[in-house]
C-alpha cells in the first residue's frame, strides 16, 4: 500500500509583492491602461480621488494603507503626485517595466491634452466662458480633493502626535506662508524622528 507524499506547500510571497489573486496577474498593458484613463479624466488634485477609486475600490491593487503610504511617498519626492504613484504602484506590481508603463500611461492623455488645450486657450483667452469653464474645473477639483481627503484622512487622526504634525504644517503653509521646501525640511525630520523604529513603543494591533 503506498502512502502518498505530503503536498509540498507554495513559498512564500516575496517581500512587497501585491497581495491577492487580483494584484498578483496584473498586465502590464493593464497598468498602461488603467493610467491612462485615470490620467485621462482626472482634474488637478481631484487626481487623488481617481487614484483611489481606481487602485483600491476598483482594481483592488492596494488597501487602504498602501495607498495611503504610497501618497505620502509620492509628496514627499519632486515631481507631481500622480505621476509618482504610477511609477510606485507600477513598479510594486510588475517591477521597472511595470512602472515604466504606469508612467507613459499617466503622462501620455496629460501631454497631449495640455497641448491642445493650449493652443485652444491661446486663441480664445479673452473669451468670458472660457474663463467660466476653468473655474467649474477648479472647484470639481477641490471638492474631490475634499471627498478623498475625508475618505484617508482619519487614519492620520488617530493618535495626538498625528495631530500635532497635521496642525503644524498647516499652520506653517496655509497663514504663515512659510515656503513648501523648509516645511519638508523641517517638519520630515521631526516625523521620522517621532516614527524610528525602535523607539520603544508597541504599536497598537
Amino acid at each position: 500500500m503506498s502512502v502518498k507524499e505530503p503536498p509540498i506547500p507554495a513559498p512564500p510571497p516575496e517581500p512587497g509583492a501585491p497581495q491577492g489573486a487580483a494584484a498578483a496577474q496584473v498586465s502590464i498593458l493593464e497598468i498602461f491602461i488603467t493610467f491612462l484613463i485615470i490620467g485621462g479624466i482626472s482634474f488637478g488634485g481631484g487626481v487623488v480621488a481617481y487614484l483611489r477609486n481606481a487602485l483600491v475600490v476598483e482594481k483592488g491593487w492596494l488597501d487602504e494603507e498602501e495607498f495611503l503610504t504610497a501618497l505620502e511617498i509620492s509628496q514627499a519626492l519632486p515631481g507631481l503626485n500622480a505621476t509618482n504613484m504610477s511609477v510606485i504602484v507600477g513598479d510594486r506590481l510588475r517591477g521597472p517595466v511595470g512602472a515604466i508603463a504606469g508612467f507613459l500611461g499617466m503622462t501620455l492623455p496629460g501631454g497631449l491634452l495640455v497641448f491642445a488645450l493650449g493652443i485652444f486657450y491661446v486663441s480664445n483667452h479673452g473669451n468670458p466662458a472660457m474663463h467660466a469653464i476653468l473655474a467649474g474645473i477648479g472647484a470639481a477639483a477641490v471638492g474631490l480633493l475634499a471627498a478623498v481627503t475625508v475618505q484617508i484622512g482619519h487614519k492620520q487622526l488617530e493618535h495626538l502626535r498625528e495631530i500635532l504634525l497635521i496642525l503644524i504644517t498647516v499652520v506653517l503653509v496655509s497663514f504663515l506662508h512659510v515656503s513648501l521646501v523648509l516645511v519638508l525640511l523641517t517638519v520630515l525630520p521631526l516625523a521620522l524622528f517621532i516614527y524610528r523604529p525602535g523607539r520603544g513603543e508597541v504599536d497598537e494591533p
